[in-house]
């Protein structure tokens, strides 16, 4: 079977071990979409398996595209706030298989950038650590509503690029992804984080001015 030849390899993981998760959920559409981004969220690491699975569900009914970015987007928020209130409930017991320095990196994006570093987490593909942030989150008690929205933005961005690709490139969007995906998720990182400066700037000239004009 190619396509799932293409799942192993995307996921960096054994055919074996894919088959017997993806092969199953495959076959029910959204609803499988949406329990193996939930998988991959919250329990069962399978990095680039939501990828390959959306573009061949994409690929076999191109008009169901949105139901499919929604679906895994729910999927990976609910798994993502699954994982986050365990890390609430476990508190720093949560963090001992990550390195203090990554640690320490995370909470400070976390103090200084608020919900914008949970979105840029969001956007950017493996080996980034995203689990990291949701762990750090719910260790740090982050909001829940900020994190929840921007998980949802960050999550439904991603599935759409990947749906889009699929629509434009077919099959070949999954080598488009392993090979650009870093940089446009570096891309999309630096545009969402210019915005988020270049408007605080406008906003304290405004302040500033409607100060002086008082």
């Amino acid at each position: 079977m190619k396509w799932l030849g293409n799942i192993a390899d995307a996921a960096g993981r054994k055919v074996s071990r894919l088959e017997y998760i993806t092969s199953y959920l495959v076959a029910y559409g959204p609803a499988g979409m949406f329990a193996l981004a939930f998988l991959d969220s919250a329990f069962v690491p399978l990095p680039g398996a939501n990828d390959a699975v959306m573009i061949l569900l994409t690929m076999e009914r191109p008009g169901w595209m949105l139901f499919y970015a929604t679906a895994a987007t729910l999927g990976s928020t609910l798994g993502c706030l699954t994982l986050y209130f365990v890390s609430r409930r476990l508190g720093h017991a949560a963090l001992k298989r990550f390195a203090s320095e990554k640690q320490a990196r995370v909470r400070v994006a976390l103090e200084r950038y608020d919900a914008l570093s949970v979105l840029v987490a969001s956007l950017l593909p493996p080996p980034f650590p995203f689990k990291l942030f949701v762990v750090v989150a719910g260790v740090l008690r982050f909001n829940v509503l900020r994190f929840t929205l921007a998980i949802l933005a960050g999550r439904f961005f991603r599935f759409l690029l990947v749906g889009f690709l699929t629509l434009r490139y077919g099959e070949q969007a999954l080598q488009i992804l392993k090979r650009y995906a870093p940089a446009i998720g570096i891309g999309l990182a630096v545009l969402i984080v210019s915005i988020f400066i270049g408007r605080s700037i406008f906003q304290k000239k405004r302040k500033a001015v409607e100060a002086v004009s008082e």
